[in-house]
């Protein structure tokens, strides 16, 4: 276990979207990833160091080296279906702390997805799987710092699992699998290069920060770090009840999430939505409906509303809204910000219709049981 002290998630001074988009993938991983691109010194890694340390403990298969979800058989790994055939039932349990694996850019395909030795099995007729960064990253959050220098081959493997929560390694007729499923988080700056167009879409967020420029802020910002450097353990203890706060609503916030519901109304302003903004594929809806249900969980809600899916948008659209003088429309960045502003004022709208017609139940329910005088 690493006794080394992580600066607070909850002392971060400002960077509100970069935070929240950390905080959705934490309530539902299978929305995609986020990818945080800014200059330097603007807190990337520390968030999603930071991220990790927060989350709630997890329980897992005992002995299990891929971290198997006891509750989630169908995600189980193939050593853990085969402990609970041979009449391991029920599988041992334990705590582990949350996983946080960091990818280094040097990372080859073999050493993210895992390897078969195929020796081994042909001379001993035995399977032999060595885990790679996918297996440890399970049910944790993999960081990859740089993620634009990254081969763009094993980028696209990161995402695939991501995206399936599955890693399946076949050689020579040899098949095996185990669950991963991670919060994906890649940093990078863009005057070190970009990533291509179609790996930039796969990643489920994306959010661009700058260095804070409110002199009040940046203040704050000097003072908490300065503090943290001189005594990082009395630091932590001061913020430690907004960590477990936090860690807390994240922890309901998953046990929600599935039970969060939309209506066909939601599901035509997501597609009105990224109609207007001409945006390719079909990607961005998913994303944006996966994000909005997180998002009404976190704040303890089992309905979403536009200001959800609006919220959900600032994140999911940015990178996938062209622009240029060849456009059929003017849609840009510019015009997507009004349209999201006009969605969050919808909520406000909606919100006020459901009390009026909840007052107006009421009041109807309240003549009903009123005593009636039948005197003619």
């Amino acid at each position: 276990m690493n006794d080394r002290v992580i600066f607070p998630f909850t002392a971060i001074v400002g960077q509100e979207r970069m935070l929240r988009s950390l905080i959705l993938n934490a309530v539902d991983p299978r929305i995609g990833g986020v990818l945080i691109r800014g200059e330097r010194g603007t807190a990337k890694s520390t968030a999603a160091r930071a991220l990790a340390a927060l989350l709630p403990p997890i329980q897992v298969v005992s002995d299990c080296r891929f971290g198997c979800d006891p509750a989630k058989p169908t995600t189980w790994c193939t050593e853990c279906r085969e402990r609970f055939v041979a009449g391991e039932d029920p599988l041992p349990t334990e705590i582990r702390e949350t996983p946080f694996i960091n990818l280094p850019v040097s990372a080859t395909e073999d050493r993210v997805v895992g390897t078969l030795d195929i020796e081994r099995a042909i001379q001993k007729g035995e399977r032999h799987f060595e885990p790679g960064v996918l297996a440890a990253a399970n049910r944790g959050l993999l960081y990859i710092d740089e993620v634009n220098l990254l081969d763009d081959h094993v980028v696209d493997i990161l995402l695939d699992s991501a995206a399936m929560g599955v890693n399946i390694v076949e050689r020579e007729g040899i098949s095996f699998s185990h669950p991963a499923r991670f919060i994906l988080v890649g940093t990078m700056n863009p005057e070190e290069g970009d990533l291509r167009p179609q790996l930039l879409d796969r990643f489920a967020f994306s959010v661009e920060i700058r260095g804070i420029l409110d002199k009040a802020q940046r203040v704050e910002i000097m003072r908490r770090n300065i503090a943290f450097e001189a005594d990082p353990e009395e630091f932590r203890q001061v913020w430690l009840p907004k960590e477990l706060e936090l860690s807390q609503q994240i922890e309901m916030a998953r046990e929600l999430v599935d039970e969060v519901r939309y209506t066909q109304r939601d599901l035509l302003i997501i597609a009105d939505l990224t109609t207007e903004m001409e945006v390719d594929g079909h990607r961005s809806d998913l994303v944006i409906l996966k994000a909005a249900r997180a998002q009404a969980a976190f704040e303890g809600r089992t309905r979403i509303t536009p200001r959800d899916i609006a919220l959900a948008a600032e994140l999911a659209l940015p990178h996938r809204v062209k622009a240029g003088p060849f456009r059929k429309s003017s849609v840009g960045l510019q015009a997507l910000e009004s349209k999201l502003a006009d969605l969050k004022m919808q909520t406000t709208i909606v919100a006020d219709e459901d009390q009026q017609k909840t007052e107006s139940t009421e009041e109807s329910k309240k003549k009903m049981t009123e005593p009636r005088n039948l005197t003619p």
